[in-house]
């Protein structure tokens, strides 16, 4: 058949693959599914309007009869009830039954015949005394079921009664019952009566009442009433004060059989969660505090938040959250609670659940008073990480619960019975003391987190057995390699993360503020709070922890950790190799959003800081008095590529370089420290062959010239290059040229002779040049930007410390020295008092707060009282020297970059890094005199010939291999003529050169050279 042109004639096909009866196959399997359904949707549709019609004729019909019963009710007892009597109670009468019936709340008539019958039911029981002969007759046995019922009806209808009418009864709702008989009191008078522990029904009855939510009705009674201000002192129990006792405290009764109900309808959950609580019912505040209702509703609530559970109901405002309530109010009142006997498991309950709630808390205002303003870093980004801001009466009563009292009460029921002194030696740890450590250790790292550290380090450090116990809890840990049993018993941290974690985290904090008011003799000589041998065990856990932590953030790390990896140099390797780069947390809203967001990171972040800081100042304490090897503070690995790597911004090895120095060898961060300089005086122009600025001193008023020429110059002048030359007393410029030589000895000279010419430090430091200036502790720390502490005192004011250290170890009572947080001032002649604290002139120093008194003094002399001097000099010094620089220094290490060794110099490394020119060479028997001669020399004639060839008398702090150029001896003389060898050795300091004559024997040499260099004659003998 031909094509005929027609398109309509071609065959269709389906490029799925399926046949056109195919397709109707599943078409009408499709149609036959719709419409099965639409006839299922009609059939429930048809059978749920059944119900409903159902449900309302019921309802309707109920109504009706209520109503019926209503009318014959009043018929027979009217509104007043008057015909009542005792078998009106009784289980064989109709008047409850029927009053049960048809009350409805919102009735005035049928409120009114309620309390009308709570009043006949208070006369009855005051007149015969027998409430359960009242409603059940003379055998309480024989129909226990119809009276259970009847009662706990009839204690429930009156509660609905109140919460219906609480804005009408809202001004009787908190009267003293003896004074007054009005609705509101009647109603929960009988309540009180009939819910009394002792009657039969009372489990049956709160039973019912849980279980209808009553709790909630009594949160909207309290919320509405509260708004009453009630008298601070002489408070009356009232009526509705007493029911809430009842009901709360008989679930905590022994005899209490009452089944458990559901969290969002508990106490905790809908009256703790009440503002400020406690300031409306102080009655219910003890009845909460006692043993067993205290221990029953914090178990109640551990469980809840162990399985993060939400069973608070909706926030009364944005600045008033139901869990910050919650936390407020248990604060408050766990103090008595502590006070009672057996309270250990009360106590690790309350500190599960505080540290959820505190966990939980925005940012305090309180703790960011002060602090600078936020910076963009800091800003909100999106909705999620807004944080509220707390009211500021709630914030209070949090911040002022969490006080000495409290963490003394708190520390003291957790670790009072574990002995610092005794330790499992078969490393294994029972539930009852892993508990005991992973409450204490969360509770206060959450604390620490939210409460400024200053309010709460003290009474932890010199009040508590915190610090031994947590540390002997450590080293069992340590030495048993049993980390993992905190971690997998802790219901803080997840099963594989390193136990260590959580009892480093406080350990390290409390135990650095400790030290800061350690002194000398409890640290080297009595050993407290622990032995030198105990410290370099410390040592090494912090080492080893720390750089696991640093890499945080890889399961790797996580896994080893665990394992407790023994090689520093694996450790280093791994941290060294790990691609992950921390993340900076602090104390700002977002860290604190970071906190919530990311615990487990956040908490090994937190224990990187302190563990570093910790370490940080057991060094300097090993600086003092060396109690271990330095090499016990560093890493290994550190090679020249870390060195490299270390100098640029944003790489693993600076992030460790900033963030845990004492790892990094002192003689890598030199290294790093003296191409940091060369760089920036490279960028400025200081190594160049012309000076911008040039000198002329004259030797005998060099202070007067070197101030007014120095102080000319801008910040950017002086990171130049600067040419000296000087003016000896006839006023004839000496003869060098200087070329680097005398500018070193310019620097060393006008340092040493008015150091407060400030800029001479920093031009010495910034150019690289030693100066012989033994700065004290306290100065090196300020320009560090460090705070001082108690230790640093000696070193400004040693007759202050020692009058303070007489204070610490004062056995007597302090308050009878009469002292107050006052200091005399006492400046040019004129003394002057000014307070360590708020109204410091009448708080009076005692044993309590003697610690505190010392730490202020101490800040005060060492810190407040020379700020602005400091403030001042650190500007200065800063224009050269960048505080990046210095912040990977000690003090000590600082001293030693400014000053040099005091061990003398070394003679050998000098030799082994000279150069000789001229004739000479290493093997020369002029050379093998001349070095004889300088190696027997005194230490200060060393340094006298070291500054005439070098024109500094200190040698680089790195060695001589690091001197530029290197040390070179030149033969002079000529022919060794009588005359030539009648010369003195003559130098160029700008190239490191010693012009030596040949002298014939070591007498003539050690002369010579003698001479020369105590000539004082400047440069002219070159």
């Amino acid at each position: 058949m031909f094509f005929s042109g027609d398109p309509s004639t071609r065959k269709r096909v389906d490029l799925g693959g399926r046949s056109s009866k195919e397709r109707d196959r599943q078409k009408l399997l499709e149609q036959t599914r719709l419409e099965r359904n639409k006839r299922n949707l009609l059939r429930q549709q048809n059978s749920a309007a059944i119900k409903i019609q159902k449900c309302f004729r019921g309802r309707k019909e109920v109504e009706a009869e209520r109503s019926k019963v209503r009318e014959n009710f009043l018929k027979t007892y009217g509104k007043r009830c008057h015909p009542v009597d005792r078998q009106c109670f009784g289980p064989d009468s109709d008047f409850l039954r029927q009053l049960l019936f048809f009350f409805n709340p919102t009735y005035t008539t049928d409120v009114s015949v309620l309390v009308e019958t709570c009043r006949s039911l208070l006369e009855f029981v005051r007149d015969s005394g027998d409430i359960v002969s009242l409603f059940a007759g003379t055998e309480y046995a024989s129909n226990p079921a119809l009276v259970r019922c009847r009662v706990k009806k009839y204690v429930h209808a009156c509660i609905r009664a109140v919460y219906g009418n609480r804005n009408k009864l809202r001004d009787q709702l908190f009267m003293e019952s003896e004074k007054s008989c009005t609705s509101a009191i009647l109603l929960l008078d009988a309540v009180t009566l009939l819910i009394d522990l002792r009657l039969p029904w009372a489990c049956s009855t709160v039973t019912y009442l849980l279980q209808s939510n009553i709790y909630s009705l009594f949160r909207e009674i309290v919320l509405i009433g509260k708004e009453r201000s009630f008298p601070a002192s002489n408070r009356v129990v009232s009526s509705f004060e007493h029911v809430l006792a009842l009901i709360t405290s008989h679930i905590g009764q022994s005899t209490c059989t009452c089944p458990s109900v559901d969290p969002k309808c508990c106490f905790p959950s809908q009256i703790l969660t009440i503002p400020f609580l406690w300031r409306f019912f102080p009655h219910l505040k003890e009845v909460f505090a006692s043993p067993s209702v205290s221990r029953h509703y914090f178990h109640q609530m551990t469980l809840c938040m162990k399985d993060h559970i939400n069973v608070l109901p909706p926030d009364i405002a944005i600045d008033l959250p139901g869990y910050a309530i919650l936390l407020g109010n248990l604060l408050e009142v766990v103090g008595p609670a502590f006070a009672q006997p057996e309270s250990f498991t009360m106590a690790v309950d309350f500190a599960t659940v505080a540290t959820f709630l505190l966990k939980a808390l925005p940012s305090l205002q309180s703790s960011n008073m002060g602090s600078k303003e936020m910076s963009e870093d800091d800003m909100v980004i999106d909705d999620e990480q807004t944080e509220k801001v707390l009211n500021l009466g709630l914030e209070q009563q949090i911040t002022n619960a969490i006080d000495a009292r409290f963490l003394l009460q708190l520390t003291t029921v957790l670790l009072g019975g574990f002995s610092p002194l005794n330790g499992s030696h078969s490393g294994q740890f029972d539930e009852k003391h892993v508990a005991a450590v992973s409450a204490v250790c969360a509770f206060l790292h959450a604390t620490f987190n939210i409460l400024p550290l200053e309010r709460i380090m003290t009474v932890l450090a010199y009040r508590t057995e915190l610090v031994p116990v947590l540390w002997n809890f450590m080293k069992q840990c340590h030495e048993n390699q049993k980390w993992s049993s905190l971690s997998e018993q802790s219901p803080y941290l997840p099963a594989d993360a390193p136990g260590w974690l959580l009892p480093l985290s406080v350990f390290c904090p409390v135990y650095k503020h400790m030290l800061m008011i350690v002194d000398n003799e409890e640290f080297y000589e009595q050993e407290k709070p622990l032995s030198l041998k105990d410290i370099r065990c410390l040592i090494v856990i912090l080492r080893q922890e720390t750089t696991v932590v640093i890499v945080r953030g890889s399961t790797a790390v996580i896994g080893l950790a665990s394992v407790h990896i023994r090689s520093v140099s694996a450790l280093w390797q791994l941290l060294w190799s790990n691609p992950t780069v921390p993340t900076n947390f602090g104390k700002s809203p977002t860290d604190i959003f970071a906190m919530k967001k990311h615990p487990l990171e956040f908490l090994q972040h937190r224990v990187c800081v302190v563990a570093s800081e910790l370490l940080s100042q057991l060094q300097d304490w090993n600086n003092r008095r060396q109690f271990t090897p330095p090499s016990e503070f560093h890493a290994d690995g550190v090679n020249e590529y870390f060195i490299s790597q270390a100098m640029m911004e944003n790489t693993r090895a600076n992030d460790i370089l900033k963030q845990a120095p004492f790892l990094v060898p002192f003689t890598s961060r030199a290294k790093i420290f003296t191409s940091q300089l060369a760089a920036a005086r490279e960028r400025n122009g200081s190594s160049g062959l012309f000076a911008r600025h040039r000198f002329r001193i004259r030797r005998d008023q060099i202070l007067e010239d070197a101030f007014n020429q120095l102080n000319a110059l801008s910040e950017e002048d002086l990171r130049g290059l600067i040419r000296v030359t000087f003016v000896n007393e006839l006023g004839v410029e000496e003869a060098g040229i200087d070329g680097g030589g005398i500018f070193k000895d310019f620097m060393e000279n006008i340092t040493r002779a008015a150091f407060d010419v400030q800029y001479g430090l920093f031009k010495a430091m910034f150019e690289g040049i030693l100066v012989d200036i033994p700065f004290a502790t306290f100065f090196l720390s300020k320009l560090k930007q460090k705070y001082n502490y108690l230790n640093d005192l000696p070193s400004l004011d040693p007759e202050l410390y020692r009058h303070l250290i007489f204070l610490k170890h004062y056995e007597g009572d302090v308050s009878d020295l009469e002292l107050y947080f006052v200091i005399v001032n006492n400046e040019y002649g004129e003394q002057t008092e000014e307070e360590l604290l708020p109204r410091g002139k009448s708080i009076r120093v005692t044993n309590e707060n003697v610690i505190t008194f010392i730490h202020l003094v101490a800040n005060h002399r060492l810190n407040f009282q020379i700020r602005q001097q400091s403030s001042h000099f650190l500007r200065g010094f800063q224009q050269l020297i960048q505080r990046e620089w210095i912040d990977m220094f000690n003090e000590h290490e600082l001293q030693l970059l400014i000053s040099g060794s005091l061990d003398g110099i070394d003679i050998d490394d000098l030799r082994a890094h000279t150069n000789y020119t001229g004739g000479y060479h290493k093997e020369h028997y002029v050379i093998d005199m001349f070095w004889e001669v300088v190696k027997s020399s005194s230490l200060e004639n060393q340094r006298k010939f070291l500054k005439f060839v070098t024109g500094c008398s200190r040698g680089p702090l790195l060695g001589f291999k690091y001197l530029e150029p290197l040390f070179c001896i030149q033969r002079a003389g000529g022919n060794a003529s009588d005359e030539a060898l009648d010369r003195l050795p003559t130098s160029a300091t700008c190239m490191n050169l010693l012009k030596f004559p040949p002298y014939r024997s070591k007498e003539q040499m050690e002369q010579k050279l003698l001479y020369a260099i105590n000539a004082d004659a400047g440069f002219d003998l070159s």
